[in-house]
């Protein structure tokens, strides 16, 4: 591993570290900062503060969820094309006592073509005693060439709820574009406050020495979800039955599993298919199942535009 300034890179990223002739990293536009946080205030989350340094912004926090008016819809956005080379791209985001919110991304997270050096992606997120809150982005997609490392880092006090999310295509599947990229890493860590570690995954893609199709990984589908439900408000086994239940169905071509977390805090859903849409249509089939064991009501309609 080795240093960038958004944490540690590893060496199968680091190794295309390079200086892009245009606009390297640090230029203007390329070290992307979003910091917000949330407070409880008069009976809804308020967003109480926000820096943002392009291309990373938001939207005004939006109140749309019929059963939960509390509670905001918060955009996640960026102004360029995707992440190209030299992007440093930092999102830090802090959920106080008692805060309800629910982040997502406005399009999917494109990973452009690099000549020269890499971009990398770092997700701060902590949620304070009694939050309930979904980061559930749009799907990442690595285009041919592409070279990414993300890094989401999740605090969760033990008296918070998080539902958390990701999607991850292998390429630009309209085009038949497959595993072309140069390398995909990521890094997801979800600790207590105290540093107590409650989940690692680890994802090391690097299509020139093989093994992305392996088991473990995308296996022979093309779209790898995963969702993530670390909570108190019910016992890890029931909250494993209903994401169980709810994986289950008809859709074709679709492999998913429920595993329980360390100390019961929670459980693991992975879904792996070869449609987009069929995996996106699991993963919330599971998120409103979560919901609604949880806090009672379904997950919302979230709109893109």
């Amino acid at each position: 591993m080795t240093g960038d300034g958004n944490g540690d890179v590893p060496e199968i990223v680091a190794g295309y570290a390079g200086t892009p002739e245009k606009l390297p990293a640090g230029s203007p536009g390329k070290d992307g900062v979003l910091e917000l946080g949330f407070v409880r205030i008069g009976g809804r989350t308020e967003l109480s503060q926000h820096r943002q340094q392009p291309p990373l912004q938001i939207m005004r926090p939006l109140y749309v969820d019929p059963k939960r008016p509390d509670l905001p819809v918060v955009y996640l956005m960026s102004t360029g094309g995707g992440l190209v080379q030299g992007d440093r791209m930092r999102l830090d985001i802090d959920c106080g006592p008692d805060t309800s919110v629910h982040l997502t991304t406005q399009a999917s997270t494109k990973v452009q073509r690099m000549d020269t050096d890499y971009a990398t992606q770092t997700v701060t997120l902590r949620a304070g005693a009694g939050a309930f809150v979904e980061y559930l982005p749009e799907p990442l997609i690595p285009f041919g060439g592409a070279r990414l490392h993300q890094r989401t880092t999740v605090t969760v006090d033990p008296s918070a709820t998080v539902i958390l999310g990701e999607t991850v295509l292998a390429g630009r599947l309209a085009r038949d574009e497959k595993h072309e990229y140069d390398v995909f890493a990521s890094d997801l860590e979800v600790v207590r406050p105290d540093g107590v570690l409650l989940a690692v995954d680890t994802i090391r893609l690097q299509p020139s020495d093989g093994g992305v199709t392996g088991p473990a990984v995308f296996g022979d589908h093309d779209v790898m979800g995963t969702l993530y439900v670390v909570t108190p408000l019910a016992h890890a086994r029931a909250l494993a039955d209903v994401l169980h239940d709810a994986s289950e169905g008809p859709t074709d071509g679709i492999e998913a599993g429920v595993s329980i977390l360390p100390e019961d805090c929670g459980v693991w859903l992975p879904v792996l298919g070869t449609e987009t849409e069929a995996v996106a249509a699991v993963v919330r089939q599971a998120w409103d199942a979560a919901r609604r064991l949880l806090i009672g009501v379904p997950a919302p309609h979230i709109r893109r535009t």
